[in-house]
């Protein structure tokens, strides 16, 4: 009887788990899929430099368990770079050890979700919030670290007759937004979304965009797991 695998042991949880080539439309990429323990190993060989030794020990597995970690890890990037594919990062046995790391390290500004798209009926943080994410007028673009906001345009998805939420939804992949404030959010759209790594607050209707701007950086926003009705 085979014996079970080793629980690896992380220490930092993705910042973000889904990367994609700049011009190629969502629905047409395929991807490559990279085990959280094979990012991980990345970080700590790569980033870090340790030893084979030294990173087989902080994730609790023997030095030839984490160069086949190693190596899987390095072939799904090296796929993801040669043949344009969006890098997906999930599943593995592992479990997160964040005080097994050899020094705190201060939050980078990726690490922080300062860039965020509000659904909006017309530019400025003073229009309505606009309800309809696929069918938007456009998005305002908040930088809340440097305080300032911009408009992207979303009305060639409002004549589409079918895919405006995927249309809208590479729209802000490309924008650079972590975060979605809007109304609701569909089925199709929503997966695009997170697929391209944005969480998504829906019910934000009725208010305007500063107002929802306001709420997200109160904590007061609750992101969604599901598409909205």
């Amino acid at each position: 009887m085979p014996r079970p695998p080793i629980c690896r042991r992380i220490a930092i949880s993705p910042r973000a788990t889904y990367f994609k080539p700049r011009g190629v439309p969502l629905r047409e990429l395929s991807e490559s899929y990279l085990p959280v323990e094979g990012l991980e190993a990345l970080r700590l060989a790569d980033l870090e430099n340790l030893t084979m030794e030294q990173a087989a020990a902080r994730m609790n597995v023997s030095r030839h368990t984490f160069g086949r970690i190693l190596a899987k890890a390095r072939r799904a990037v090296a796929d993801a770079l040669v043949n344009a594919r969006a890098l997906y990062i999930e599943g593995g046995k592992y479990t997160v050890r964040p005080n097994d790391r050899v020094a705190d390290e201060p939050p980078t500004k990726e690490s922080v979700m300062t860039t965020i798209a509000v659904s909006a009926e017309e530019p400025g943080l003073d229009g309505p919030v606009d309800p309809r994410f696929g069918r938007a007028a456009g998005f305002v673009i908040v930088d809340i670290e440097a305080g300032s906001a911009s408009y992207v345009d979303n009305g060639a998805s409002q004549t589409m007759a079918h895919g405006a939420g995927i249309q809208a939804a590479e729209i802000l992949a490309r924008s650079g937004a972590g975060v979605l404030l809007t109304g609701v959010v569909g089925p199709k759209a929503f997966d695009a979304l997170t697929a391209a790594g944005i969480k998504i607050g829906q019910d934000m209707g009725g208010m305007t965009v500063g107002q929802a701007v306001q709420r997200y950086q109160a904590g007061q926003v609750v992101f969604s797991d599901r598409p909205g009705k």
